[in-house]
């Protein structure tokens, strides 16, 4: 290899039509809230406005009113968003206070993230635990920590097991209820509203 560096293509001049077809690549490809794209947007509007010496302001108006189009049509929905995220990252074991974190970065309007949030306990099937009892329960099983670990190595790696709950959010009482259970269905048992 040579050592040589490969120098970026400049960006194109912005036009409402490359802001639009920006906006659907970017929408094809990836979940995204109003806010999210808006920021992508921008970005994509800084870059060229540098390299071709032209006025921001009015390309940010554009993206403005293509990101208000998009919500008339209903390509952008912040509340739909915010409910799927929150149910993946859920899924994933992460507790109710770092679900409503991560759709705040994600610029999500904070009735859009409380009506996400009601709508995972609602659609919540299982043994009636708390939303974070859950979330902690399904991160426990995924990682295999307490009582999902196999017996004879419960005891050898419970402070581990409690540091990646707390790690990942979760109060201390409710880790070492966790942690120091039995089994997953005395878990339930235990902890069930």
């Amino acid at each position: 290899m040579t050592g040589r560096r490969h120098s970026r293509k400049a960006p194109r001049k912005i036009t409402p039509q490359s802001l639009e077809n920006a906006a659907a690549a970017y929408l094809q490809r990836f979940a995204a809230s109003a806010e999210t794209l808006r920021r992508v947007l921008l970005r994509r509007v800084r870059r060229s406005a540098a390299a071709h010496g032209t006025d921001p302001e009015a390309a940010t108006a554009m993206v403005a009113a293509l990101i208000e189009r998009y919500r008339r049509v209903g390509l952008i929905d912040d509340r739909a968003f915010a409910e799927g995220r929150a149910a993946r990252l859920h899924r994933r074991g992460l507790p109710i206070s770092r679900i409503r974190r991560h759709l705040a970065e994600k610029g999500v309007a904070a009735p859009d993230i409380d009506g996400a949030l009601a709508a995972l306990a609602e659609a919540d099937t299982g043994p009636s635990l708390s939303a974070d009892a859950r979330a902690a329960f399904n991160l426990a099983r995924r990682r295999r920590l307490g009582p999902f670990r196999p017996a004879a190595d419960r005891a050898l790696h419970r402070d581990r097991d409690l540091a990646a709950l707390a790690r990942a959010g979760f109060a201390y009482a409710l880790a070492r209820r966790l942690i120091d259970a039995e089994t997953p269905d005395a878990f339930v048992a235990e902890t069930a509203i």
